[in-house]
């Protein structure tokens, strides 16, 4: 296996959920695009910090991984008549991906093609009883190419827009993917032709679209969930503060005494539905306080809020 997801993050073997997620959060803050953008390094390496934390925050991934299973692409790591190819993915195809993102990786071909051409000929191979060489039986049409599976995985601000992904094929053709409205994780897409050729024409390419985990933009069905920190006296006096969305940076109003936990909804900021239109971005404010701040204390010293903020838990 080319990659080692534990070495990529920092962490051994052994590390705990906790351990990860800290060190990928860690990295993510350094590495993230939005800061790097005059550092194409940075974000491939946020791409591949990334494709390591998806695969060890997943308990069965991670489990297969660990016994040898799986790469850390998630492709196998042996197949019907196959051993890792150049680049290590599966049967010798090797995918590209274009923006610094994950490309393609393919994880072999169609079981039942290659049966077929083994017992039905491809190309003029005989059946059972027909021996070798024999001719196709006649009215049978010359089967397809096989089917060729690829992996693909987008960034999450790059599926709630659709943002075409440039990507290389086996074939080593280069193309622009455009992703389907409508986008989920583990959405299937079928290039016609596209995958290995044959007597009756070629296979067709099976796209299994992914989308990465991200350090702070969480997918809840059609909207994006973003817990925004703000200061107390942004809170309190109200403020414009820029807050981080899919689509770029804006411009969020934050109302005069807003509490923690209190959420601001940004139209249309979130995932492309199946009729075009778009989810919203809901924010979440949290207020941070400063760990040891001597004047704010000396401010608030002898003032108590006689507000009972616990009523309605019964306590």
């Amino acid at each position: 296996m080319a990659a080692d997801p534990y070495s990529i993050l920092g962490v051994s073997k052994g590390a705990s959920e906790k351990d990860i997620k800290s060190a990928y959060r860690k990295l993510a803050k350094e590495l993230h695009p939005d800061t790097n953008k005059d550092n194409p390094k940075a974000t491939e390496r946020f791409s591949e910090v990334t494709r390591a934390y998806d695969l060890l925050s997943d308990k069965d991934k991670r489990a297969r991984f660990d016994r040898g299973e799986i790469d850390i692409d998630g492709n196998p790591t042996m197949g019907f008549g196959y051993g890792p190819g150049p680049g290590g993915t599966a049967g010798g195809h090797q995918g590209f991906g274009g923006g610094g993102f994950e490309g393609f990786s393919a994880e072999g071909v169609d079981l039942g093609d290659i049966f077929g051409d083994l017992f039905g000929g491809r190309g003029g191979g005989g059946g059972f009883g027909g021996g070798f060489g024999g001719a196709r039986p006649r009215g049978r049409a010359a089967p397809k190419g096989a089917n060729v599976q690829y992996r693909l995985s987008v960034t999450l601000p790059d599926a709630a827009r659709l943002a075409p992904q440039r990507i290389t094929l086996s074939d080593g053709k280069t193309i622009d993917l455009k992703l389907p409205a409508g986008l989920e994780d583990g959405t299937q897409m079928r290039l016609a032709g596209r995958g290995e050729p044959g007597g009756g024409g070629n296979g067709d390419a099976i796209v299994t679209i992914h989308v990465q985990s991200h350090p702070f933009f969480r997918r809840e069905g059609d909207d994006v969930r973003l817990d925004l920190p703000v200061t107390l006296d942004e809170a309190l006096g109200g403020a414009k503060v820029r807050a981080p969305t899919v689509d770029g940076a804006v411009m969020l109003s934050v109302p005069p005494g807003t509490s923690s936990g209190k959420v601001l909804r940004l139209k249309g900021k979130g995932f492309t539905r199946k009729d075009g239109s778009r989810g919203d971005q809901l924010v979440t404010i949290e207020i941070t306080l400063p760990e040891s701040d001597g004047e704010l204390a000396r401010r608030l010293e002898g003032w108590r809020d006689s507000r009972d903020v616990r009523a309605r838990l019964g306590v």
